[in-house]
């Protein structure tokens, strides 16, 4: 299979694989060459491939999909870190990604409540 790990700035990684396993939000699964075409989208996790040379290459991802298309996959997601050590790439992945994600829904959650705010003043400016 031909994998391939995209993220808005930059192609991540591109190259032959035996097999993945992901992350998605129903739960964890491998694809393997001759596994059905499908979708998936991904939680913040880590994804693992096993390389053709037989080693496994990690990366810590964010959200995003994952796409199966004969022997192509292509995972699309929002950011991307390249890894050796599983258990650092677990840490780097909450702290950069999870903890990111729970200050934007904060500030996602204040910003909505200034458009609030504004609406109910221009409509009581409306009724006077």
């Amino acid at each position: 299979m031909k994998l391939t790990v995209l993220t808005p700035e930059a192609q991540v990684f591109h190259g032959d694989v035996a097999k993945v396993t992901a992350e998605a939000t129903n739960g964890a699964f491998t694809l393997l060459p001759r596994h059905i075409d499908m979708t998936a989208p991904l939680v913040a996790g880590v994804l693992l491939c096993d390389r053709m040379d037989g080693k496994t290459q990690y990366f810590g991802i964010d959200e995003g999909i994952l796409v199966k298309c004969a022997d192509d996959v292509t995972v699309a997601v929002r950011r991307a870190l390249p890894g050796r050590d599983l258990a650092e790439l677990r840490w780097r992945v909450q702290a950069e990604f999870v903890t990111f994600d729970e200050e934007e829904m904060a500030a996602r959650s204040a910003l909505a409540r200034l458009e609030a705010g504004v609406l109910r003043r221009i409509l009581e400016l409306e009724r006077r």
